[in-house]
This record gives C-alpha cells, sequence and structure tokens, in this order.
C-alpha cells in the first residue's frame, strides 16, 4: 500500500501544472530546441539568429525612439526658452509664477523684446568640437588631412618631374600675405582708435546727459561724431591705406575684415550701452550704468559681435586645445595654398589668351566647383571654428555657438541663419530688429530686404578692395538668386530632397564665383589699361581681354 501510494503521487506530481511547466509549453517549437537540441548542447546559429533578430528590431525601433526624445527635448527648450523671456520682459512681476499657460509661452515666444534686451549667452561646445568626438566624424577630418598629403605628393612630384629637384618654396603665400609691417601697424591703429575713441565718447555723453538742459542736441552732437568716425576714421582711413599701399590680396583681408569687425564692435556697444542709461535716467537712479574699460576691451577681442557686460566663462584655458586650432589654421592655409597651385592656377592661367565661348565658360565653371567647395569648406573650419575657438579659449568665452549645422539646411533662410551665427546674431539684433522697431512688424519683407542688400554690399565691397577691381559677382549672386532661394527654399521645406538641392546650387555658387573673378584678376594682369578712367574700374576686363589678345 505505501508503494502503491507514492506511485499516485508522483503521478499526480506530474500531471500538476506549474507556472514553469505552462511558460514550457507556450514556447514555440524552435525555442524549445534552441534551448536544448542535440542532447542538450545549445544550438550556436539560432543563437546568432536570434541575436540579428533582436538588433533588426532594436534598430528598427531606434530611430522612433530618438524621434520621440527630441521632440521632447525641443518642447522642454523651448518652454524653458520662453519662460525666460517673459521673466526678462516683465518687469513689474518679482518673481515667475510657477506654471504658465499655453497662451503666455506663445505670447513670449512671438513677443519681440525691448531695445535693452537681446541674444542670451549660454556656455556650451561647438558642433564640430562634439561631433568630432564620434569616430566616424573623424574619419571624414582624417580624409581631408589624406587629401592634402595628396595634393603635397603631387606638387613635389611634379617639380621634381619638371626642374629635377625638389621645389620646396612658396612665393605665393609670400606675395599674397606680402608688406605685412604696413598692415601691423594699419591694425594697431585701428584697434587704438576704436579703444579711445568709442568709449570715451559715450563716457561724455553719459556723464553730462542727465544734468543736460538740452539732451537732444546733446545726443545728436555725439551722436554726429560718433558716426564721423566710424565713416571717417574706420571706414575711409583702412581703405585709403590698402589702396594707396598697393597691398596685396591677403594682407588687403586682413586689414578690411578688420576694419568691418571694429565697425561692428564699436556699433554694438553703444547700442547696447545707450538705452541702459536712457532707462536709468527714466527710473531716476542714482548712477549711470557706464562700462569699464577692461569690460570694452575683453568684448573687443571676444569672439562676438554682440556686447555684454559679462559672458559666460570657462573654468581653466587649455593651451594645448589653443595650440591645436593654431596648427590646424596654419594647415589650412597651406591647404588652401596647394588647392590655388594644382587645381586654379594651371586653369586660369591661359584663360584670357583664349578666345570667349558659352562651352569655355561652362567648363570653367564646371572646373571651378571643386577648388571652389574645397575653400568655402576651409574658411569655415579655419575661421568659424579654429580661429573663433582659440580665442575664446584663450580668454575663457564659454559660448562657442558661432556656427550650427548649416549642412544639414533644407532652405537657404536655415542656411543663412546657420552658417555664421556671430554676423547673423549682429544683423538680427541691430538691423532687421531695429529695422521693425522704428518701421513696425508690418514691414518684415522690407526689414528682410534691407538687411539682405547690407550684407550683400558689405561682401561685394570687402571683395572688391581686397581684389582691387569692382567685378559684383558676389553682390548679383546674393541679392537676386540669394533672394529668390530664401522665399522658395524656405522653412517649410523639410524634405532631404531640398538639402540636395540647397547643396548644387551652394556647388554652382562656389564654381561661379572662384571661375568669373579668377578670369578677370587673370585679365587685367594680361590687359593693363595705361590711363584708366573711373568706368574703366568698374568694366570688367575679361569681357575685352580677349579680343585684345
Amino acid at each position: 500500500m505505501a508503494g502503491e501510494d507514492c506511485v499516485r503521487k508522483r503521478q499526480s506530481g506530474s500531471t500538476y501544472k506549474t507556472p514553469e511547466n505552462e511558460e514550457t509549453q507556450r514556447r514555440p517549437e524552435n525555442e524549445r530546441s534552441f534551448q536544448n537540441a542535440s542532447n542538450g548542447r545549445v544550438d550556436v546559429d539560432h543563437v546568432i539568429t536570434r541575436k540579428m533578430q533582436l538588433i533588426a528590431e532594436a534598430e528598427q525601433l531606434k530611430p522612433v525612439f530618438m524621434k520621440e526624445v527630441d521632440s521632447h527635448f525641443t518642447e522642454f527648450v523651448n518652454s524653458l526658452v520662453a519662460k525666460s523671456a517673459l521673466l526678462d520682459s516683465s518687469s513689474s512681476a518679482s518673481l515667475f509664477p510657477a506654471a504658465c499657460s499655453e497662451k503666455e509661452l506663445h505670447k513670449a515666444k512671438t513677443l519681440r523684446a525691448p531695445p535693452e534686451h537681446g541674444k542670451i549667452f549660454t556656455a556650451r561646445k561647438s558642433l564640430l568640437d562634439e561631433l568630432f568626438e564620434v569616430s566616424h566624424i573623424r574619419t571624414i577630418y582624417h580624409m581631408f588631412i589624406a587629401l592634402l598629403i595628396v595634393f603635397i605628393l603631387s606638387t613635389l612630384l611634379v617639380d621634381f618631374i619638371d626642374e629635377g629637384r625638389l621645389v620646396l618654396g612658396f612665393d605665393l603665400l609670400v606675395f599674397v600675405f606680402g608688406k605685412f609691417p604696413v598692415v601691423f601697424c594699419t591694425w594697431l591703429c585701428m584697434f587704438s582708435a576704436t579703444v579711445i575713441i568709442p568709449y570715451n565718447l559715450f563716457v561724455w555723453w553719459a556723464q553730462g546727459y542727465c544734468s543736460s538742459s538740452h539732451r537732444g542736441i546733446r545726443s545728436f552732437f555725439y551722436g554726429m561724431l560718433f558716426t564721423l568716425f566710424q565713416t571717417a576714421g574706420l571706414g575711409f582711413g583702412p581703405t585709403y591705406i590698402a589702396v594707396s599701399y598697393a597691398l596685396p590680396p591677403a594682407s588687403r583681408f586682413i586689414v578690411i575684415l578688420e576694419q568691418v569687425r571694429l565697425v561692428m564692435k564699436a556699433h554694438s556697444f553703444v547700442r547696447e550701452n545707450v538705452p541702459r542709461v536712457l532707462s536709468s535716467i527714466k527710473d531716476k537712479s542714482s548712477t549711470v550704468p557706464i562700462p569699464r574699460i577692461s569690460q570694452y576691451l575683453y568684448f573687443l577681442f571676444a569672439p562676438t559681435l554682440i556686447y555684454r557686460d559679462h559672458y559666460p566663462r570657462s573654468p581653466v584655458i587649455r593651451w594645448s586645445y589653443v595650440a591645436t586650432k593654431f596648427a590646424q589654421v596654419l594647415g589650412s592655409l597651406f591647404y588652401a595654398y596647394y588647392i590655388f597651385v594644382r587645381l586654379c592656377i594651371p586653369q586660369f592661367r591661359n584663360s584670357s589668351q583664349e578666345a570667349f565661348s558659352l562651352r569655355g565658360l561652362v567648363l570653367c565653371i564646371f572646373n571651378s566647383i571643386l577648388p571652389g567647395v574645397l575653400i568655402l569648406f576651409l574658411v569655415f573650419f579655419a575661421f568659424l571654428h579654429c580661429w573663433l575657438n582659440a580665442f575664446a579659449e584663450m580668454l575663457r568665452f564659454a559660448d562657442r555657438m558661432f556656427y550650427k549645422d548649416w549642412w544639414n539646411s533644407t532652405s537657404y533662410a536655415n542656411y543663412y541663419r546657420t552658417w555664421n551665427v556671430v554676423v547673423h546674431d549682429w544683423l538680427y539684433y541691430y538691423a532687421y530688429r531695429d529695422f521693425l522697431w522704428f518701421f513696425g512688424k508690418k514691414f518684415k519683407a522690407a526689414a528682410m530686404l534691407s538687411v539682405f542688400t547690407v550684407s550683400a554690399a558689405v561682401h561685394e565691397y570687402v571683395l572688391s578692395i581686397c581684389f582691387g577691381y569692382f567685378y559684383p559677382v558676389l553682390f548679383c549672386l546674393f541679392m537676386c538668386f540669394g533672394m529668390v532661394f530664401n522665399f522658395i527654399l524656405n522653412d517649410r521645406r523639410k524634405g532631404p530632397i531640398w538639402n540636395v538641392i540647397m547643396w548644387t546650387s551652394l556647388f554652382l555658387g562656389q564654381g561661379v564665383i572662384i571661375c568669373l573673378y579668377s578670369q578677370e584678376w587673370y585679365a587685367r594682369r594680361y590687359c593693363p589699361m595705361e590711363n584708366p578712367t573711373f568706368l574703366d574700374y568698374l568694366k570688367p576686363r575679361s569681357w575685352s581681354c580677349h579680343m585684345k589678345m
């Protein structure tokens, strides 16, 4: 009997359904074979197959997950910025409410800040510094270095075959950066004048404005003195030196770009501080907010065109980072040298000796696309990334957003906003927004047109002085095609095809610029005029040089 009871217990135990038994019964046949196959050995092929299935499922879920995270993060940041704008613009409320309604947030986003408010600086890294931490992006950087090595080898081998020896001269670099003592003296005079005159004019105006009985006349007088300094001192003086001393192209670029930078900086200093003085007098404050000279000096060197008394600062200076950035600037300079030597000079040296033809022009434009795009990348990398980051690091300037992801732009409107954030901020706050402040919000199209005109005129002015001739190719591209594309390729275009269209038009534009400006440069060398008139400087020489040859 005892034996029979044991047998019955074993039978009942075998038929009892535990959770583990139910899970085992519910598993598919292939998973049971995965656990025990071939007398208990694990099926390796099935493990690999199952792992690949899980990876594929994860890859499918990854875009959805990242899109959701990006959406929620964007909403959070927009809400934070909107609350910050409400906090800045509300002078009556002492505390920010714990929760803002959607109506208030929308109002904060669309509200135009008063003249004393503007760009908010915050500590952040440059985008390329973040991207270079990814090995895949760093490989693209290595590819450009490899291309530079190929250019160097090509130049050395061709010179060795032609000359029978290695030619390591850099005659082109020596020529374009010639007369450097004149450049340095000119810059020193410009900088010293910008330090002394705008600051003292503002201090004298601010100190006597409160007690003055003729405030309008006083403001007009000092405003005219400042305008005279901007136009005659910083405007005419450096231009006259660059032309009269016949500075070579790169040296002229240094002088003229510094001229434009100092003009914009002086305007920002006055534009940001005058409203503060007027506001303090309106509030009957006992003190006049006058910045210290050290704050103004820091601003003149800082990589921004928007004045603030204080900027976010980084804790330490990484001198190895500074050395790396300056080395990259030097490498980019030699990169540009080899591009001109191998891709531009051989093509355009004899172009003015050939009869004009439409086929030749088309070939010239398309052959100029590659060097044009490489020069575009080098200007962006050397100046907007390396040069500005080097000075930001030395000055512990923590806001490193000098550009955004302009390469992902699907519209020219976004490209203009993200290519050069430093200049865009100045144009937005002191040209576009001040235009709307004076004339009203209903003139947004006119404000945009005025900003485009100012930007195009300044770009063409820089090129005309630096090259020594007036050939408004960039101005026409900027005002005609740039304006049209700005409205056609607007922010509503989001698909990848629009990014392709943007890059295609950018490539063609660079080809046109390199081709036409290079042809004009050599035409003026091969077809000089003995007694040129003023109109001869304005008329393109490349249009008639072919017939004279």
